[in-house]
Parts: structure tokens; sequence; C-alpha cells
């Protein structure tokens, strides 16, 4: 892998908040590359990756030539293999989008891929260093609930249980944030920004 530009992955469970964390690492002038919504993108937009969905999912996947995302959350909440095959489609795609991302910002020391599934999906092995963003459960639960009126908390609570353990995913992390709404997750940042600059100077 090439040293430069480094790639991080950043990723957190439902509610952490790693989205608010990508935003802080692009006001300091690093490229952020959305996987999720880049997966949504490519669902809709890549003609294969259509057909395949199709026919996995039938012609319901798909509404006024947008994904039919509440038709197939019903389809996949309770099946975790349709869940996979669907994960199989996209992941070669989103891998090369990612790829082509990554070349048009070789310039900058290092870039950060916000994944909700970086684990589960087994991208990180391609990745530098891991950012894990943690917070506790009931926070996490009232964020969710705040943002995503559509759910509720045994919805949200699923979705956990359905992700890698928070736990797990510390573990395997070079490096952690705590958002837990006392910490300063500006100061987190800055300290990891200051770290992976220096990494990508060697």
């Amino acid at each position: 892998m090439a040293n430069k530009p480094l790639q991080i992955g950043l990723t957190g469970g439902i509610g952490a908040g790693k989205s608010l964390i990508g935003k802080i690492f692009q006001l300091l002038g690093i490229p952020v590359y959305d996987a999720d919504s880049r997966s949504k993108w490519i669902a809709s937009n890549h003609p294969d990756v259509v057909v395949q969905v199709i026919k996995l999912m039938g012609k319901e996947a798909y509404k006024e030539g947008e994904l039919n995302r509440t038709y197939l959350a019903g389809l996949i909440f309770n099946d975790e293999s349709l869940s996979k095959s669907l994960t199989d489609i996209l992941h070669p795609k989103v891998k090369e989008d990612f790829d082509v991302w990554v070349s048009a910002h070789a310039n900058n020391p290092y870039v950060l891929k916000e994944a909700a599934l970086l684990y589960e999906s087994g991208s990180w092995e391609r990745l530098d260093k891991i950012v894990v963003v943690t917070a506790p459960v009931e926070i996490r639960v009232k964020r969710v609930l705040a943002r995503d009126t559509f759910r509720t908390e045994t919805d949200i609570k699923k979705i956990m249980n359905n992700q890698m353990p928070e736990g797990e995913k510390v573990t395997r992390a070079d490096f952690i944030i705590t958002n837990d709404d006392r910490s300063s997750v500006i100061q987190q940042v800055l300290a990891i920004h200051e770290q992976l600059l220096l990494q990508a100077l060697r």
C-alpha cells in the first residue's frame, strides 16, 4: 500500500457520532469518504448493481429510480443472509469507488473512510489505522430516537445487536474517541490528527 495518503478508517456503532467526528476532521482539511452515502448512491446508479439488486430483492427494491430503503429495510431486518447477499453485491463496487477517490486525493497526508460496518464488511483490512467512536448505549439510543423519528427503541437495540459489539471494536482500534457529551471530542480529534500527520511524514 502506498504511504501517501495514509488510509484511515472511521467507524462506530449506530448513534456513536462518527459523522460528527468526520465533520471535525473535514474542518481540519482532511478529505472524508462517506462509504454509507456512496453505497446508497452506487445502489441507485450503477447499472450492474441495479440489475443484481432487482434479481435479489425484486422490482419493489426501487421506487422512482431510487433505492426503496423502507422496502429493503423490511426484508433485511430479519434476514441476515439477505443482508449479506446485498453487501456482497455492493462491497466490491464501493471498494472500486473508494480506490478512485483515494487517487484523486493523493496529495493529502491522510484520508478518512467513514463507514458503519467497517469491521463487519472486512474493508478495515486494507486500511492503515482505525479510529473507533464510542458512547454509552443509553446516549446512543437517545441520539438515534431524536434523529430517526421513524425508529423505535426496540428497532435501535436490534440494529445494535446486529453490529459488532462496541467492546470488540474498541479492542481492535488504533485510536478511540469517546463521544459521551462530556469529553471534548475536538481535543481528541486534534490529538489523533497530530499523530497521523507525524506518521504520514515518516
